[in-house]
């Protein structure tokens, strides 16, 4: 029991600390982070998709697959909805929109009607709505985050300040206004 209890006290002294966090803001509300073995695909300034897991975050950079960039060199962030099959899905509602049309032709010409009664006003709005559905499912599985006006990112440094020592000049604490 005293070497358990003796392990849970020196446990955090043991355990890596927590690394800096990147958070993706809307109008200044939080809306996602990411942290180090996060997968990420983002866009750069320079035009360039990329895709990989953050392998660290130090000093405003990540490190995506061990290449550095800093953050301000995030141009968009691509985020792929997992939780359904997206373009499974709307492909097969798509199809079924194409197969209520077809069917109804089909119909229309077995029946020997004329091609203006083939359709009905529900075969239309069934028809339709299966398609415009499974467009908008398709198009729904994977969320851009452009970054500029409505979306930001912020760094989130966890990591305490160097201290700094009595009596040793550090930056612009150990000048003079006259050394100016």
């Amino acid at each position: 029991m005293i070497r358990l209890s003796i392990f849970f006290v020196l446990l955090p002294f043991l355990s890596p600390a927590q690394s800096d966090i990147l958070i993706l803001k809307k109008n200044g509300a939080h809306v996602r982070s990411y942290t180090v073995g996060m997968e990420l695909t983002m866009e750069t300034v320079y035009h360039q998709w990329l895709t990989g897991m953050i392998t660290n975050l130090r000093n405003d950079s990540l490190f995506l697959d061990g290449a550095p960039f800093h953050y301000k060199e995030i141009a968009a962030i691509s985020y792929d909805r997992t939780s359904l099959n997206y373009a499974a899905d709307g492909t097969i509602l798509m199809a079924a929109g194409v197969g209520v049309f077809v069917l109804g032709a089909v119909n229309g010409m077995v029946r020997k009607d004329p091609a203006n009664l083939w359709y009905t006003t529900t075969g239309y709005i069934t028809g339709s709505a299966l398609l415009v559905g499974g467009w908008l499912l398709r198009r729904a599985g994977n969320k851009k985050y452009y970054m500029g006006h409505k979306y930001t990112l912020d760094y989130l440094s966890l990591k305490a300040p160097p201290k700094i020592r009595p009596g040793k000049p550090s930056g612009e604490e150990g000048r003079d206004l006259r050394d100016q």
